[in-house]
């Protein structure tokens, strides 16, 4: 099966991801379909709501080859790090987060081992950042009023530019 990335504006980004009870077969098959998709999209990291699967699951390769956490979460984080973030879902879009510096995740593996990984700048903000998607959080919410305001403006630029549609600010849904 070929996704397609979910963008800013489509509701089941702002949904929480269910725990995944068993990893099965149609778990891996989700997986392996998963990161052509992040790879067709230049992306290092991919949430599974992001192709519309409210699972608590995603993908990632920060050049080391495909990796995949099911059930992550961050048991511990540390320090300040101000560094420029993108994402597949509000493509065209980049902005400066700050964000813990050092995280330890833990989860499991596509066999259901339990993983544990320390991880810091780069490998720290994409699982914080993945993480976020699992929780129906979006990078510009990360941001302030009016940084958001003026991000929405330019997204639905963009999104005009591309489509030829226009949207308004009730179309995608922010907190």
């Amino acid at each position: 099966m070929s996704y397609k990335i979910r963008v800013m504006g489509d509701p089941v980004l702002r949904q929480e991801a269910k725990l995944i009870e068993d990893i099965d077969g149609r778990i891996v098959q989700m997986v392996d379909d998963m990161v052509p998709a992040m790879y067709q999209a230049e992306g290092i990291g991919l949430a599974a709501p992001q192709v519309g699967i409210q699972k608590r699951l995603f993908v990632y390769d920060i050049g080391e080859g495909p990796q995949t956490l099911v059930n992550p979460e961050i048991i511990e984080a540390d320090g300040e790090w101000a560094f420029e973030e993108g994402c597949l879902s509000v493509p065209g879009l980049s902005f400066e987060i700050i964000r813990p510096k050092e995280v330890h995740l833990v989860g499991r593996d596509l066999e259901g081992n339990e993983v544990s990984i320390e991880a810091d700048e780069l490998l720290a903000r994409l699982f914080q950042h993945e993480l976020d998607h699992l929780d129906g959080v979006l990078l510009l919410d990360h941001l302030e009023r009016a940084d958001r305001k003026a991000a929405l403006r330019r997204w639905r630029e963009i999104q005009t530019a591309i489509t030829g549609v226009t949207t308004t600010p009730g179309d995608i849904a922010l907190p």
